[in-house]
């Protein structure tokens, strides 16, 4: 039987962390494929203002009336990679987790952190499209996506509550077990 690509799919909620699964994979040349990625190189092509409202705009709109519309854009760019192991983020509902399975070993981790500190997180990256005034609203959108089934039903679970160091050896600890 073929070997499947592995696929470790980052899931959690806004600022719970996830980025640190792409700055494991990069320094460690993993390619790494982001639905979010997509949403803002989107919002560039349509000369959009880079907001909350943009992206949660635009994030809806391309996932489709099915919610599968930005996963299946992100997978196919994966499955055209030559990689043996590579990581997938965005997923927001166990439908688009199901949908890798079918192509790939699917491994799911959840990065977690409590409200308070996903907040203060947001504060400080001052992102464009992250806003602390719609920090309440964007938990909900992402939870009415269906964000956490996948979080409840992970593989493994990181608990980013203290230092990037920290969260990279639990991220190295995963994938050595896994791989």
């Amino acid at each position: 039987m073929e070997d499947l690509m592995k696929i470790f799919v980052v899931v959690g909620m806004p600022a719970s962390g996830k980025n640190t699964a792409r700055i494991y994979a990069e320094a460690r040349g993993i390619p790494y494929f982001a639905t979010g990625d997509l949403v803002r190189r989107e919002i560039r092509k349509r000369s959009l203002e880079h907001d909350a409202a943009a992206a949660a705009a635009v994030s809806t709109e391309l996932r489709g009336a099915d919610g599968l519309g930005v996963t299946r854009l992100a997978l196919a760019m994966a499955m055209d990679s030559a990689a043996d192991l590579l990581f997938l983020e965005g997923m927001r509902s166990q439908p688009e987790i199901d949908l890798i399975r079918e192509k790939a070993e699917c491994i799911v981790i959840a990065f977690l952190a409590p409200r308070q500190l996903r907040l203060q997180r947001i504060v400080a990256r001052q992102r464009p499209d992250d806003s602390p005034q719609f920090f309440e609203e964007r938990d909900l959108r992402e939870i009415e996506y269906g964000a956490a089934v996948p979080i409840a039903l992970a593989d493994e679970y990181i608990l980013n509550t203290g230092t990037l160091e920290e969260a990279v050896n639990q991220i190295d600890q995963i994938i050595q077990k896994r791989k």
